[in-house]
């Protein structure tokens, strides 16, 4: 397997792989990874779809990216995707994946035509004082002491933060500036996280530093995260005739690993409460969707909260990847990750207004109309003064094909799950769906007398508790995520965001969609190239551009510098005088 960019790689078709026809394959777990790994074993693999089984020990494909309304219960979305218009290897395989909506065009056709028509951005970024715009107006507010952090930590090598937190670079600085309540509230890290992740996330995406503020560096479905990229996946599956096996829970797999070669023998299995398992030869391969960040999530109702179970259980990814991880140190560490829910959880909740009492409340705060059926709050609005750090988002409505016209799908999620509201006084952990919407509504500047009323009779809330969702932002070092494909691993691969993958950010579609074609190419030794992770941490032009944006347009020239500081930037100055560094350099407002 090798990386690759540009359009004479991408457009290339590969030959069909040596020996093919004689393997089969096998995927557990139905996530996005699973499914793309899938779709690259058809699709470049050109293995026969009958040949590749999707081991899956739920009732429906997807894993994290959900979206489905229960019978008495209501809708339910745990979370949302963001994309980049440089999620390279998503983009690559979903220009094969037929729309399920228009005849001929594709989903990367119809998502582009979307977002070309109907460009995100936000309107109001936070609230406060009950749906009082904060007036953040695309400013990061960060001190030169602020930024010089960040840019230490920037320029810190990768070995040098394993096991770092973010607290260990990052002080008020940097916490009590608009970029820190941007940063957290849209990629859901804590100050405890980890600083390597938070150090690849700033450079992953430097080229969107400045569409941070404002979010019109995103884009995003036309539905649910379910219905607009999973099922489509399935439906292209199913026309290869891949099978699906539902119900049917991998407890191990199990390995012979001698000095230099890794090889996977047996696949343990529950199905129908009864114990089994799938001999494997080295034509049998196995992708493997190691620990999980909505394992033990549990859903409540209306009138009841979503229980906090944290405890692993056998037939779950964390429990699977245990059992792996002791048979060879190279394939990881799942405690590093999985120790403490309380430093991993939060969560969420899907508000459907049920008639017009809230939208004008909504309306007010993002300044659109949330049935126009196109970008109503263009990315979440985070309520700056909520105890739980409160955050909301509507997106394009509907959400749902099968949604009713004048009912609007509202998703609210919350970093601090364990601090009594600020309406509500109890923890969001212990609050029902109906408690969770009246302190959304207190929020929004809803009439106190009239928010539990509205919020009982005008609104159905679902909370969800994700004990794990975070588990991947936890210090590490290398090694406690085992590779896509270890070191001498013969038949099998680790998929997911906890399978370790150079320069790629976790939480992220793209991260999962990534582990699957690494994975198919590395073991059918596909003959392209994987494109790789967008460069712009390498573009001067996208870095000059950042530095000037992340000080809100002040010139770096400009911040305090002592006198011998000053001598040496001006004798610099001299010297690129009438040369195109110097035009380089206007042009980005450097000087």
């Amino acid at each position: 397997m090798y990386y690759s960019s540009g359009n004479y790689e991408a457009f290339a078709r590969p030959k069909k792989p040596e020996g093919v026809d004689n393997k089969s394959a096998y995927i557990v777990g139905s996530g996005l990874a699973a499914l793309t790994a899938a779709c690259y074993l058809v699709r470049d693999g050109q293995m026969k779809g009958e040949r590749v089984h999707i081991l899956e020990k739920g009732p429906t494909a997807g894993g994290a990216c959900d979206g489905w309304k229960f019978e008495n219960i209501g809708y339910v979305m745990r979370g949302g995707r963001e994309m980049d218009n440089h999620f390279e290897v998503m983009w690559d395989l979903f220009h094969s994946i037929p729309s399920i909506e228009t005849e001929g065009v594709s989903v990367l056709d119809e998502y582009y035509w979307l977002n070309k028509a109907d460009p995100n951005y936000s309107l109001c970024r936070a609230t406060e004082k009950r749906g009082q715009d904060v007036h953040t107006d695309g400013r990061f507010d960060l001190s030169d002491k602020g930024a010089m952090e960040i840019m230490k930590l920037f320029f810190t090598p990768n070995e040098d933060l394993q096991d770092k937190r973010i607290t260990d670079f990052f002080d008020d600085e940097v916490f009590n500036s608009n970029f820190w309540l941007y940063w957290r509230t849209m990629f859901a890290f804590e100050n405890w996280h980890s600083a390597l992740e938070m150090k690849l996330y700033i450079q992953r995406y430097i080229h969107h530093i400045g569409g941070l503020p404002d979010f019109t560096a995103l884009r995003f479905t036309k539905y649910n995260q379910y219905e607009s990229m999973i099922l489509p996946m399935v439906k292209y599956l199913e026309g290869f005739g891949v099978q699906f096996h539902f119900g049917v829970q991998v407890t191990n797999v199990e390995f012979d690993c001698t000095p230099g070669r890794k090889v996977a023998k047996r696949i343990d299995i529950i199905e129908n409460g009864e114990k089994g398992g799938i001999d494997l030869t080295e034509n049998d391969l196995v992708f493997i969707t190691n620990g999980g960040c909505v394992e033990n999530s549990s859903m409540g109702s209306q009138n009841t909260p979503a229980p906090y179970n944290t405890e692993i259980k056998e037939g779950g990814g964390w429990d699977m990847w245990r059992k792996i991880a002791a048979q060879d140190p190279a394939f990881g560490h799942p405690d590093k990750f999985c120790y403490d829910p309380e430093q991993t959880n939060w969560m969420s909740a899907t508000v459907e207004t049920l008639d017009q009492r809230i939208i004008p409340y909504i309306t007010s705060i993002c300044k659109r109309d949330p049935f126009s059926g196109k970008v109503v709050t263009g990315g979440i609005v985070t309520v700056k003064d909520s105890s739980w750090l409160m955050s909301w988002t509507i997106n394009r409505q509907p959400q749902f094909r099968s949604q009713p016209k004048d009912h609007c799908l509202v998703w609210v999620y919350s970093l601090f799950t364990d601090k009594p509201g600020d309406f509500v006084k109890k923890p969001m952990r212990e609050c029902t769906g109906k408690e969770i919407c009246m302190e959304w509504l207190y929020h929004l500047g809803v009439p106190v007398e009239q928010i539990e009323d509205m919020a009982e009779n005008s609104a159905n809330t679902v909370p969800v508790m994700m004990p794990y969702i975070d588990a991947f932002f936890m210090p590490r070092a290398y090694g406690d995520r085992p590779k896509v494909v270890p070191d001498g691993a013969v038949n099998f691969a680790f998929l997911g965001q906890f399978a370790e993958t150079p320069r790629d950010t976790i939480f992220t579609t793209e991260y999962s969609m990534r582990t699957g074609m690494e994975a198919v190419y590395t073991l059918l030794n596909v003959d392209r190239g994987v494109p790789e992770v967008w460069g712009s941490v390498y573009d001067v032009r996208d870095l000059l551009d950042a530095t000037v944006k992340l000080r809100d347009g002040k010139k770096p020239i400009d911040m305090e510098l002592n006198l011998v500081e000053k001598m040496a930037l001006k004798k610099v100055l001299g010297k690129i005088e009438g040369t195109d560094i110097e035009k380089l350099l206007k042009e980005y407002h450097i000087i």
